[in-house]
Formats: C-alpha cells, sequence, structure tokens
C-alpha cells in the first residue's frame, strides 16, 4: 500500500516563479495528491495547467481553496492583505495557511487586522531564493536546493502546522530555518532588499544621463553583475519597498552615511580612508559563504 501523501490537496494562491517552482518540487517528490491554482491572470494559469504545474485552477480565491490541506499565498506584498480576506470564511479549521512574502512584520500585521488575531493554522514563511524572472513558465522544480526558507512562526502558531510546514519546504531541497519575525526584516532589509534600491537607483541615473547609450554600450561585468537585479518586477519590489520600509530606511541610512565618508575621503585626497575601506570590504566578501 502506497505511503499517504504530505498533502492531499495543495491551493497555491499566485502561480509564478515561488508558487510554480514550490508545486513542481513536491509534484516530483510525489507528496502532493491535487494542486490548484489560484490567480488573475487566466492565460498564466491555463499556461500552468499545460505545463503540469497544476492540476486545475480557479481565478476565484474562495473557491479555489474548498478542501485544501495547504494553501501558499503566493503573491506581491502588497496583494495579500486582500487575498487574505477573500479567505477567511472559506477556509476549513484543519487549513493551514502561508505565505512567501519578504517582508513578515507588513504579512503578520494584515492577518491580525484581517482574522481579528492570529490564528494558529498560520505560518509565516520566507523561500530566499529566486530570479530576475517571472511567470510560471520561469518556475523550476530545483529553484530551493540548497536555498534557505525562513519560517516566522508566531507564539499562536500551532506546532503541528508549523511542522507541516517545515516538511513541505524540506522536500523542495530547501534548508529550513526559524526566526523572529523582526529579526528577519531587519536581516532581509541589509542583505536582499537595500540592494535591490542600489540597483534601482544606479541604472535609473545612469539611464537618466544625456550620454546613457555610450555609458550602457561599454558597461563591463561588473555593472552587469550589480545590475542585474534592476531587471526584477518592479510592483513587487515596490511592495516590498513600501512593507519593510522601517529596516529599510535604516540600512540606507547607515549605508547613506558610509558613502558619504567615502566621497569626503575622495574630495580630500585621504587615500588612506579609501584603501582602509576597499581592504575591509574585500576581507569580509572573501570570507562570506555566498551561493
Amino acid at each position: 500500500m502506497a505511503a499517504r501523501p504530505l498533502i492531499r490537496r495543495l491551493c497555491i494562491i499566485g502561480v509564478g516563479l515561488i508558487g510554480g517552482s514550490l508545486a513542481r518540487a513536491l509534484r516530483e517528490a510525489g507528496e502532493v495528491d491535487e494542486i490548484v491554482g489560484c490567480g488573475r491572470g487566466e492565460d498564466n494559469l491555463r499556461t500552468a495547467v499545460r505545463l503540469g504545474v497544476v492540476d486545475r485552477y480557479d481565478t476565484d480565491p474562495a473557491r479555489a481553496v474548498t478542501g485544501a490541506d495547504v494553501v501558499v499565498v503566493a503573491v506581491p506584498l502588497g496583494a495579500i492583505a486582500p487575498v487574505l480576506r477573500a479567505l477567511v470564511p472559506h477556509l476549513s479549521a484543519n487549513t493551514v495557511v502561508t505565505d512567501v512574502g519578504s517582508a513578515k512584520g507588513s504579512v503578520v500585521a494584515d492577518v491580525e487586522r484581517i482574522y481579528g488575531a492570529i490564528p494558529p493554522n498560520f505560518v509565516p514563511g520566507h523561500p530566499i531564493a529566486g530570479t530576475e524572472q517571472s511567470g510560471v513558465e520561469a518556475s523550476f522544480a530545483t529553484l530551493f536546493q540548497n536555498r534557505r526558507v525562513i519560517l516566522t512562526p508566531l507564539a499562536e502558531t500551532c506546532a503541528t502546522a508549523h511542522h507541516l510546514i517545515r516538511q513541505m519546504w524540506a522536500l523542495t531541497g530547501a534548508e529550513v530555518i526559524d526566526m523572529g519575525v523582526r529579526h528577519h526584516d531587519a536581516v532581509l532589509a541589509a542583505t536582499s532588499h537595500l540592494p535591490h534600491m542600489l540597483a534601482y537607483t544606479l541604472v535609473d541615473t545612469l539611464a537618466r544621463l544625456d550620454d546613457r547609450a555610450e555609458i550602457f554600450r561599454y558597461a563591463a561585468g561588473g555593472f552587469r553583475d550589480f545590475s542585474r537585479i534592476a531587471s526584477s518586477d518592479p510592483k513587487m519590489w515596490h511592495d516590498i519597498c513600501i512593507a519593510n520600509r522601517e529596516q529599510l530606511l535604516e540600512m540606507i541610512a547607515l549605508f547613506s552615511a558610509d558613502l558619504e565618508r567615502l566621497a569626503e575621503a575622495i574630495r580630500s585626497d585621504d587615500r588612506a580612508t579609501i584603501l582602509a575601506t576597499f581592504q575591509r570590504a574585500k576581507r569580509a566578501r572573501d570570507n562570506l559563504y555566498l551561493e
């Protein structure tokens, strides 16, 4: 007799890069019986069915979650609140709900406001994985392998629900880590959100120069590597910027102060400070484990 899969019916709201890759990974692992997709773009959902990412779809979240064991909300941060509001009356008492938002404080606040309290079956989550591509056609089953997924369970979170979501992400090949909500948002503001703001701003600055065509023509590998993330979905990063504004503004202020110190060193021909800054940065980067 075959073993029962971890999830009988999975509903993914937002079948894009993250939601689609999760569906592919769980299907490949044989740990889900049925996957229901949901979203506003019917063309994308039809593509998801054609590619075998989901078994069926519904554009109405209330119908899509009917009978689901697990619901994964994989929409941009700005869309999470309306999606959750639509789901509330239609979730069974045993349905476990999780999300993939890059800022957890705003998601928890949305849940608390909509539900009136934190439901025990809600497990906030965030996979630290992605590419600059979007849409279900960009999804692939190995996206999360050897990547980290951060869960931010709350005091109210049921241990059984927490364990189920840990197992779900572990099946994708990810390393699953628990972290506090505020600590998560501070870490991501520094390591992900700030770099994206810098990349967007640098490319925008250069694109507005009179001789921008020549500048981009001679851009070398360093510029291409750094600016790659400026090709990410602008709406998604707009939502992240707003949702994690408090932590992000702290990091922008810190970086701005350090950049001004470097500018002053360049103005005053303070070669020792310039060299020391670069040497510290090289040592730190060489000692990092980044893959």
